[in-house]
């Protein structure tokens, strides 16, 4: 890894901006693009991981929600096809849609009725034994995140991506790899490639909010799906520890001040 931890380093963030923003309404399954979100105080990205299809005796219960492994829940790192299925969440209307590329269905999930349907869309496209139906679950202000299993504030982090570093470990391993891969809500570019892992503990401005990063997002075989084509093509994590000594790309931010950030604005260290 190149040495980032020189004072002029440092100041090179200055220079970093937002090149994307997004949210992902349901866990595992497809991201939806934003021009612009408003930050809340300690309530991560909006809308992110709201839903999340649950296994058969995953044991979560809506009424008294606990975090529990992301092994209870239908995601890219066991499902690697859900690459292939779009998701898109209507927040006015309640309105999932899904579609594959054979398939498409809405389905309202603020009813009962809605989200069994939508589970039975899941299994069908996932070819799901008889005895195995997914359970469409929303419990807000949980969260399904991966990290909900730390702390009720990891739960609530945003994940950021610095696709500079994405860019390097593409030409590292002679390969190209898709930021979205990581499935983060913001993409910053213009930072020095992982430099934003030495950033642990440290506040950054990004548009009117403020932003502490808190730790390191441990690479999973959710990143081994191409997005594109549903395959396994890359081992990722073992890639990253053969480069780097590490299985790290990106880091989570708790929301310390709320406020707008916009694809454009800069992200400054404080």
């Amino acid at each position: 890894m190149p040495d980032t931890t020189g004072p002029d380093k440092l100041g090179s963030l200055m220079s970093a901006t937002i090149n994307a923003l997004t949210r992902f309404p349901v866990k595992g399954l497809s991201g939806e693009a934003l021009e612009r979100v408003q930050l809340e105080i300690g309530e991560g990205f909006p809308n992110d991981r709201k839903f999340g299809f649950a296994r058969p005796n995953s044991g979560f219960d809506a009424i008294d929600p606990k975090p529990l492994p992301k092994s209870k829940f239908y995601m890219l790192a066991r499902d690697a096809k859900l690459a292939m299925l779009r998701s898109e969440l209507n927040d006015t209307t309640n309105l999932l849609s899904l579609s594959t590329p054979h398939k498409e269905g809405q389905f309202d999930i603020s009813t009962v009725d809605g989200r069994q349907d939508a589970s039975l869309f899941l299994k069908t496209y996932l070819a799901l034994p008889d005895e195995e139906t997914p359970t469409l679950y929303e419990a807000s202000p949980h969260r399904f995140t991966d990290v909900s299993v730390v702390s009720p504030v990891m739960m609530n982090t945003v994940s950021i991506i610095n696709v500079d570093s994405v860019a390097a470990f593409s030409k590292a391993i002679g390969h190209d790899v898709d930021p979205r891969r990581f499935r983060g809500n913001i993409h910053l570019s213009g930072l020095p490639a992982f430099h934003e892992l030495e950033l642990v503990d440290r506040n950054i401005r990004i548009g009117t909010a403020m932003l502490k990063i808190v730790s390191r997002t441990k690479r999973c075989p959710a990143t081994e799906v191409d997005l594109s084509t549903g395959n396994r093509d890359l081992k990722v994590p073992k890639l990253l520890q053969k480069q780097y000594g590490h299985m790290d790309m990106g880091v989570y931010a708790e929301v310390l001040n709320g406020g707008l950030i916009s694809q454009g604005d800069e992200a400054v260290l404080l």
